[in-house]
């Protein structure tokens, strides 16, 4: 795994509305737990307009309270431009987010595009899956992937 120096981190899915708002909600507790969050900028958004201004799903909320994560204050908002610059790393849960903004990415910010799971270290899967259509399981299984790939993007911050 190579050394990472970040400052700032996009993590996205499609709507904002579930994997990507549990991605920045456990990230920053994770952060926080380690002392860096106020070294980090860390958000979410989504690759379509499905969702703007609305809160999370309910089941991520209720599924990321039961781990002690707070996704209540977070309002979904969709991927623009300027992201692409501003964030040292914008981290899709899935390959059809990534390849959607690859499409959108201006060729000199195409290297700070990966996939969330690349980080993670324990998990069978390079995807976070999504959890929109399932039962309490699949939020139980997203918590599970990005609590493993969050930890993996702090020792890689860590050790940058």
């Amino acid at each position: 795994m190579t050394a990472l120096k970040l400052n700032a981190i996009l993590f996205v899915c499609m709507g904002n509305i579930c994997r990507s708002p549990t991605a920045e909600g456990v990230f920053r507790g994770k952060a926080q737990e380690a002392g860096l969050l106020d070294q980090l900028l860390i958000d979410s958004a989504g690759t379509h307009a499905y969702h703007v201004g609305e809160p999370p799903d309910l089941r991520s909320q209720e599924f990321a309270r039961k781990r002690g994560y707070d996704l209540s204050k977070q309002r979904a908002r969709q991927v623009n431009a300027s992201d692409f610059e501003k964030f040292d790393l914008v981290l899709a849960m899935d390959k059809d987010n990534l390849h959607l903004l690859q499409d959108q990415c201006p060729t000199q910010y195409q290297h700070k595009l990966k996939l969330m799971m690349s980080y993670a270290t324990h998990s069978p899967s390079d995807v976070v899956p999504d959890p929109y259509y399932g039962g309490g399981r699949g939020f139980d299984t997203v918590l599970d992937y990005i609590e493993d790939a969050a930890d993996g993007l702090l020792v890689a911050i860590r050790t940058g």
